[in-house]
């Protein structure tokens, strides 16, 4: 198992052996439970689909509480699936906790669900310079300006930067560096920021970029 999901706690800082000051988000991950499991023969692809944070079965559907049932494990709120290589090393009921999957020193992508910041302009969502604040310019000043073209093409390129939704998107951070697992607390110290606000969930794999 390569992956797990966790939920962000916040952020601190910690202390490494030349006193320096680390920034660091902390994830409360796993433990999870394996809930389904997944072969070639019968679903094509081989994968194991795992769960986080025991919820009462009067909060699960019925749906939802019959598949919990037929792992024989209580309802849970998250569901995540995780291809694997062999999935017959995995059985139903199974519980995978952080030091399973990572430790100190490797390094981890994690994925989650950017802060949502609403409807921006372009200098907040894009960046932009902004336009003149002088020589009679009036009211224009975060404006972005003119989008068209000329008779040829006539339009507007999709794709153009543009106000809009800001945030609220699913997001990956690659090669961020395990700076310390805690087995007994399930708490995992990611070096750095992490996509999302206090409290949501994220998926933290082993990296597949890592690089020395």
């Amino acid at each position: 198992m390569n992956a797990i999901i966790g939920e962000k706690l916040g952020m601190t800082q910690i202390f490494d052996d030349d006193n320096r000051a680390v920034p660091v988000t902390a994830v409360k991950a796993g433990p999870v439970v394996v809930t389904q499991i997944k072969r070639h023969e019968t679903d094509g692809y081989a994968a194991v689909q795992i769960a986080f944070k025991e919820i009462s079965t009067d909060k699960a559907g019925r749906p939802a509480t019959g598949h919990f049932a037929k792992a024989g494990v209580a309802p849970h709120r998250h569901l995540v699936e995780v291809h694997v290589d062999d999935p017959d090393a995995y059985e139903l009921g199974q519980t995978i906790t952080i030091a399973e999957v990572l430790e100190e020193g490797q390094k981890a992508d994690v994925t989650g669900v950017s802060k949502g910041k609403g409807f921006a302009g372009t200098m907040k969502r894009h960046n932009f310079k902004g336009q003149g604040a002088s020589h009679g310019a009036h009211k224009i000043h975060r404006a972005p300006g003119a989008i068209g073209a000329c008779a040829t093409p006539a339009r507007v390129f999709k794709g153009k930067r543009m106000p809009g939704r800001m945030g609220n998107e699913k997001t990956t951070l690659m090669n961020l560096d395990v700076v310390r697992v805690d087995a007994d607390k399930n708490v995992i110290l990611l070096r750095g920021s992490v996509p999302g606000p206090k409290g949501s969930i994220v998926v933290i794999r082993e990296a597949v970029k890592a690089h020395g």
